[in-house]
Order: structure tokens, then C-alpha cells, then sequence
């Protein structure tokens, strides 16, 4: 089998209201969509989201970076994964959301070729997953109403909520959302880097008081040393989570080695897709550490990729892959990957990715 041709297309949808988190806010939602097609008739689809303050990607960067992969993969076998990744990364190093779009493109070639879903060809047998749904940062009283409306009228039952900005403001959310939805509901938090290890340790306290399972990236993303102390000097129940940190294999040896977090949150866009993804997961396992898969401002394509590789890995027990909610009319249009009740997705028995869509 042979890549004979390459497109790419923009994805646009827009969202129902900017976004906050500690350190910008989400205003559009624009990615490329990638087409790859094969000698044997079969087609993959892949996406990419970039955004700047994550994966040094804009959209405009990321199409270029796209254009020269594509001239590269014409003629290559599509089912040598990793060798498509040697390929890339020879290419140019970083620019993660452009190799994701390619190699979520293979995978959808793979399981078509196999007549297998994703989740099945990486080595998964229950297409069930339990993701939950994020509330942005705004004013404690939108933040109440916000959990309020996922969970009494959307049906979900984990919150993760943005933080960063203004402890005391945070503190006040959390305490209304707390009281808002009740002790069953089960909580995280995220704060984008916006705090300290000192705040955080101040913080960490009255996490655990209001039923916290979790708190992501509290300090900048460079700061290994820094989250390592956090760890050490946590002495709370609430479980440490690094994000921004966690770009590739790399940074999760490195976060074992000087024993960062409790949990990883992997996200396609910054590893490159799920060739990537399924060995921090591995990683992880095998130091004791948990995995989630979340996401950024992605569309149905990639989230079913991620929802996928939280069905394949043991490690991997949550799951944040939600941003396709965040458009307007609840859902971003494109058809297939999965059903989903509330919080509960189900992923398709289709081959491939599932997608019902063409470019």
C-alpha cells in the first residue's frame, strides 16, 4: 500500500463564547483536517488543532509544516507508522499538532485496512468511556451556574475546573460549585500554570476540604524541580497532574526521574498523535503514575483518537475529551467516532476512526 494523494482542508465551527483559562483565552476554534489516500482506495482522516501558547503552533505555521509533509508522504506505506514519525521528525523538531493530524490519518488507515476500530487495534476491548466536561474561568456566580447546567441538565457527574488567576476567586468558585452540585459529583482542578508552589501548597488545603480528587499544572511548564517539590510537600489527599510539562517521552521520563506527579495528562496535539501518546501511557504504567487523555480546542476527529487511546491504555483512567461541546449547538457537526449520554461515550464498532465524513 502506497500514499498516492494528500489534502488538507481548514475545520472551522464556532464556539458558543470564548474560553479563560490562566493564561489566555480560546476566542475560535479553527484546524486543519488531513485527508490521506491510498493506492488501495483507502482514505485516513486526521486533525490538527495548534495553539500558540501550547504547542508554539498557529494555524498558519502548522499548514506549512502540513504542506511539507505532504510533498514527503507521497509514495510511502501509510501502515509503517513509525517510520512515518522518523520521517516527520527529521523533517522539523516540535510542531506536534501537525504530526497528529498525520498520524491519526495512518491509524484511520490501519484500523480500515484491518477492519478494526482504533480502540481495537491498539490493544483495547471496552469501547466505554467516562469523560468529564470543563468550566472556564469567569466570576464564582457564572462559574456556579455553569456546573450547575452540566450537571442537572447535561447529565454529567466530573467537573474539571479552570483556575490560575486569583486564589481567592478560585476558592469561591470552588466553594459554590461545591455546594451547587452536591458530594457526589466528583472534582478537579486546573490551573494552567498559574500558581506557585507556594500558593499551590495554600491552595492544596482547601482543595481537599471541598472533595478535589485532583490538581493540574500548578507551576509553568518548566519547572520540573518545582512541581517535584510540590509533590514532595503535598500532604494532602488531592493528586498532582502535569500537562504543559508533558509534551513527549522525554518529559515523562524526566517527570519519573524526579518524581513530578501522580498523574499525566496526555494530549495528541502536544505528542504528536497516538504512535506517541500509547508510549507515555506505557511509561506512566510502568512507574506508578495515571494518565489522561484531554484535549484543546479539537473537533470530532481527534477527540475520537483520544477517546480511543483512553479505551486501549491501562494507565490511562481518565478522561478530559471534551472541547467538541464547547461550539455552538452542543457538537461540532461531523458525524461518527461515537454516542454519547451525558458523560458516558461510546465508541463505534466501525473500522478505522469511525468518522463519517470526506474532504
Amino acid at each position: 500500500m502506497k500514499i498516492t494523494n494528500v489534502k488538507i482542508e481548514k475545520f472551522s465551527a464556532p464556539l458558543s463564547q470564548p474560553f479563560r483559562v490562566a493564561f489566555g483565552v480560546i476566542e475560535d476554534s479553527d484546524s486543519w483536517t488531513v485527508k490521506v489516500t491510498t493506492d488501495e482506495g483507502i482514505y485516513g482522516l486526521g486533525s490538527a488543532a495548534p495553539i500558540g501558547f501550547v504547542t508554539g503552533e498557529t494555524m498558519e505555521t502548522c499548514y506549512t509544516v502540513m504542506k511539507l509533509f505532504a510533498d514527503a508522504f507521497l509514495g510511502f506505506d501509510p501502515l509503517d507508522i513509525a517510520g512515518a514519525h522518523k520521517l516527520m521528525d527529521s523533517i522539523i523538531y516540535g510542531n506536534g499538532s501537525a504530526k497528529c493530524a498525520f498520524d491519526l490519518a495512518l491509524y484511520d488507515i490501519a484500523g480500515k485496512k484491518q477492519n478494526l476500530p482504533v480502540y481495537r487495534l491498539l490493544g483495547g476491548t471496552n469501547p466505554v468511556v467516562h469523560n468529564d466536561i470543563t468550566i472556564g474561568i469567569d466570576t464564582p456566580a457564572n462559574m456556579e451556574a455553569a456546573a450547575r447546567k452540566f450537571v442537572f441538565e447535561k447529565g454529567f457527574d466530573i467537573l474539571k475546573v479552570k483556575i490560575g488567576i486569583n486564589p481567592d476567586d478560585d476558592r469561591e468558585a470552588l466553594r459554590r460549585i461545591r455546594a451547587a452540585v452536591g458530594s457526589d459529583v466528583r472534582l478537579r482542578v486546573d490551573a494552567n500554570q498559574g500558581y506557585t508552589v507556594e500558593t499551590a501548597l495554600e491552595a492544596l488545603k482547601d482543595f481537599e476540604k471541598l472533595g478535589v480528587e485532583a490538581a493540574e499544572q500548578c507551576l509553568p511548564w518548566w519547572d520540573f524541580d518545582g512541581a517535584a517539590r510540590l509533590k514532595r510537600e503535598n500532604k494532602t489527599s488531592v493528586k498532582l497532574m502535569l500537562d504543559e510539562s508533558i509534551h513527549n517521552i522525554h518529559d515523562a521520563h524526566r517527570a519519573v526521574q524526579l518524581d513530578c506527579a501522580d498523574f499525566y495528562n496526555i494530549k495528541l496535539m502536544k505528542c504528536g498523535g497516538l504512535y506517541y501518546g500509547a508510549q507515555i501511557a506505557d511509561i506512566a504504567e510502568a512507574n506508578g503514575v495515571g494518565c489522561m487523555v484531554g484535549c484543546m480546542q479539537e473537533n470530532k476527529i481527534s477527540i475520537t483518537a483520544g477517546v480511543s487511546l483512553v479505551a486501549a491504555k491501562k494507565a490511562i483512567v481518565e478522561a478530559d475529551c471534551d472541547s467538541f461541546m464547547f461550539f455552538k449547538g452542543d457538537d461540532d457537526g461531523i458525524p461518527g467516532g461515537f454516542t454519547r449520554q451525558g458523560g458516558i461515550f461510546h465508541l463505534l464498532e466501525k473500522p478505522g476512526l469511525g468518522i463519517d465524513m470526506d474532504i
